[in-house]
């Protein structure tokens, strides 16, 4: 995108530091085009005219998304604020710090998600190719994914108890994204996304086929077919309690259940929306 200043002065020079001013850049990236040639008053009475400049670079994919983001919260009225952009592969990540700027996450993110959707649709209308833009404030994404993490774990485990198929509240897709992530995690548990639009939610229940048992003789039995040893996967996991009839009954075995050592004990003890404070540092 080509930005630009035009200004007018009593000479070329003059006119082009009021453009060079204007655009606030760095001088070495901009271009002038002389517009109008100063002409002098006839007998210092009549006629003459100003110099005419035209200052013009072109803006960066990060420059423009910084320079709209900073207008919107400027009309906001958030002052003093500091946006820190890092490239990524695909776009760039922008870091907003400021005094009192919480307001701008909104109910569970959507005050910030509608301002990251406008900021790329603005960035690529000059894109040929896509930039994806990230808006971040206080680390309420990192807080945000951690919490959506524990929710759909918890709810994984709570759908291969109950057998019951569990609705979550509408998301955008990186967050289902997320949740898909999260349950498919949990052995046993499955889950797929309905709706249309505004209304797509994250379905999660359980899994017939995957779903983990022990046979009658106290063995591992995965779901995938009859084995007499205990199936392992990596990760961390919880040993099971036997009687001291079954540990006589059966002394090499080990088995396991519950992927990361978490229990459905444990993980029904987790919030389902966990408060995510904001780090004011």
């Amino acid at each position: 995108m080509i930005k630009e200043a035009i200004r007018e002065a009593e000479t070329i020079e003059e006119a082009k530091a009021l453009a060079l001013k204007e655009l606030a850049v760095d001088e070495k990236r901009v271009q002038f085009e002389i517009l109008a040639q100063p002409e002098k008053k006839k007998f210092g009475l009549f006629g003459g005219s100003p110099a005419k400049v035209r200052a013009y670079y072109e803006e960066t994919a990060i420059e423009a998304a910084k320079t709209y983001l900073t207008n919107v919260l400027e009309k906001l009225g958030v002052n003093d604020i500091v946006i820190e952009a890092r490239e990524t592969e695909d776009g760039a990540e922008f870091d907003v710090n400021g005094d009192d700027i919480g307001f701008i996450i909104g109910h569970r993110g959507e005050t910030l998600d509608a301002l990251q959707y406008l900021t790329g649709l603005v960035v690529n209308h000059i894109q040929d190719e896509y930039f994806r833009v990230i808006i971040n404030i206080g680390n309420y994404r990192e807080k945000r994914e951690k919490t959506l993490e524990i929710l759909g774990r918890k709810l994984a485990f709570k759908a291969c108890k109950t057998g019951e198929k569990i609705s979550l509240e509408p998301m955008n897709p990186y967050e289902r994204r997320i949740i898909h992530t999260a349950v498919q995690k949990v052995r046993g548990a499955t889950s797929w996304s309905e709706g249309e639009n505004l209304q797509r939610h994250v379905v999660i229940g359980s899994d017939h086929k995957k779903q983990q048992s022990y046979g009658k003789n106290g063995r591992y039995n995965s779901g995938y077919g009859k084995t007499n040893q205990p199936r392992r996967r990596s990760g961390t996991y919880q040993r099971r309690e036997y009687s001291e009839e079954q540990k006589k009954a059966h002394p090499d075995d080990t088995v396991f259940s519950t992927f990361e050592g978490e229990g459905i004990e444990d993980a029904a003890s987790t919030s389902l929306y966990g408060k995510i404070e904001i780090d004011k540092d």
